[in-house]
């Protein structure tokens, strides 16, 4: 069960945004924290800017980007056109010598960023990541952003380049499995350890932390309980300690932003050092490609980079191409209205008898409220509180609980038309699954409930775009069957 928020955000900087209530967003009952995040003036990104382009929205620059790009000039194409060479011409061997020397050493060389990139191979680099990586730095209000073939690339980079043998991780007490899996199985192999605490109350951060320790690690929400951690919190936490510490003694923030998307929390802004995000579920939006991103300081895009092309783990044209063209200029249109879906089916959830317990950011009854409304906000200082719900099916027993959750999800794989029972999440389509025996496996069953807090009949719900009244009719008969 997602307990109270017993840690204070001791630098909180944003105030509270304007909040939901039943169901839709109150018109004014709390001002926004700051004033509208606009495009580029709010954020040092990759490449270059016109003078105008800074007056725009966040959410115009999504669907634009940049007037003009160094990546590739394409000002008379509508939609910027695919690339599809595995390898690039080179008109002499002196180029080619010069585009190897300028590969991942272009930090605080403002005359190589500002020119036309020199092209070799497309494991180094190609056009469409690099155009996406531009748009995910400044959605996310980063510096830089380095893409990879999955969410789960992109953590093994980030960790990879924070940590060597001997180093420790803190990380949250719950995390999506294969990340869990990556940390208890791989790391110890290279004796990097990982200590596992409840960031929920930030007290227990302060005593985890060690002179070994490197990167402190979270999802908020975290998946699939929709708990939160207090970022700022946190953040505060790890800037007095760094204090005390030698420039490569310093511990890192990294947060897992997927559940949230940039649309409805920014990490970077409230003191994180890195952000995390498998661009396969809400920022890609469709279900048809995977790649997943690292956004961070400039410093750290070399060594990204250098990560990628020796590890592999890179994103594909056709994949990042799709994410920039489709997945990113539709994903506030399509989270804004996920949300309010969302808000509907998580109040018919709590009044539905058969139901003990429902997890979501934007209700009242949510534990931790308050910092959700600090914490998750859009572009516009609205409170954005997500697309997705958990919930527990009503029993006495786990095992009852377990049994129960089964059964409503194997009747919705067979007869809900708007349901579908598949792993992933982000989706126009509305999808089902069970944690404990699906997408958290790898976490011991023994621990899921007792030090994990996910419940034998908790089940996650990712909201899609189909209208309400249909999906709470595929639940409501789901429900009448178990």
């Amino acid at each position: 069960m997602v307990k109270k928020q017993n840690g204070s955000a001791s630098s909180v900087r944003e105030k509270s945004p304007k909040s939901m209530e039943n169901g839709t967003m109150s018109s004014a009952r709390e001002k926004s924290p700051s004033k509208k995040v606009q495009g580029f003036k709010s954020s040092k990104v990759q490449g270059k800017k016109l003078n105008n382009e800074s007056k725009y929205s966040m959410e115009t620059h999504l669907i634009y980007g940049r007037s003009f790009t160094p990546k590739w000039e394409y000002s008379h194409h509508v939609v910027p056109p695919i690339s599809a060479s595995a390898t690039f011409r080179l008109e002499s061997a002196q180029r080619g010598a010069l585009g190897f020397l300028q590969f991942a050493h272009t930090i605080n060389n403002e005359e190589v960023e500002l020119k036309a990139p020199i092209y070799i191979y497309d494991r180094l680099g190609e056009p469409n990541k690099e155009m996406l990586e531009e748009y995910l730095a400044y959605a996310e209000l980063g510096e830089s952003a380095v893409t990879f073939a999955s969410g789960m690339g992109a953590i093994s980079a980030v960790l990879g380049i924070l940590t060597k043998t001997g180093d420790e991780i803190i990380a949250h007490k719950l995390l999506y499995g294969c990340t869990y899996e990556l940390l208890t199985y791989w790391y110890p192999k290279y004796q990097i350890t990982t200590k596992f605490v409840d960031l929920r109350d930030l007290s227990n951060l302060k005593k985890a932390i060690t002179p070994k320790t490197r990167v402190v690690y979270f999802e908020t929400p975290v998946n699939p309980t929709l708990e939160l951690i207090d970022i700022a919190g946190v953040a505060e936490i790890v800037k007095e300690e760094n204090k005390k510490r030698k420039p490569n003694e310093r511990i890192y923030v990294v947060v897992d932003n997927t559940f949230a998307t940039p649309f409805c929390q920014r990490p970077l802004t409230l003191g994180a050092d890195f952000v995390v995000h498998s661009l396969t579920k809400n920022i890609g939006g469709f279900g048809t490609d995977m790649g997943g991103v690292v956004i961070g300081p400039k410093w750290s895009r070399d060594q990204l980079l250098l990560y990628r092309k020796d590890f592999g783990g890179v994103l594909g044209t056709k994949s990042a191409w799709t994410i920039l063209v489709y997945g990113l200029p539709t994903l506030a249109l399509r989270v804004r209205q996920q949300e309010k879906t969302a808000m509907e089916v998580a109040r018919f959830l709590c009044s539905h008898p058969k139901i003990q317990y429902v997890s979501y950011p934007g209700l009242h009854t949510f534990p931790q409220y308050e910092l959700a409304k600090r914490q998750m906000v859009d572009y516009e200082g609205n409170f954005a509180p997500g697309t997705l719900i958990y919930f527990i099916v009503k029993d006495d027993s786990p095992e009852g609980r377990r049994k129960k959750a089964e059964k409503l999800i194997n009747y919705l794989a067979k007869n809900a038309y708007t349901i579908t029972l598949a792993v992933s999440l982000g989706n126009i389509r509305t999808l089902i699954e069970h944690p404990g025996s699906m997408t958290h496996a790898t976490i011991p069953a023994e621990e899921q409930l007792k030090k994990k807090g996910i419940d034998p009949g908790g089940i996650r719900l990712s909201i899609g775009l189909e209208k309400v009244d249909d999906i709470i009719l595929d639940l409501s008969e789901g429900l009448a069957r178990i």
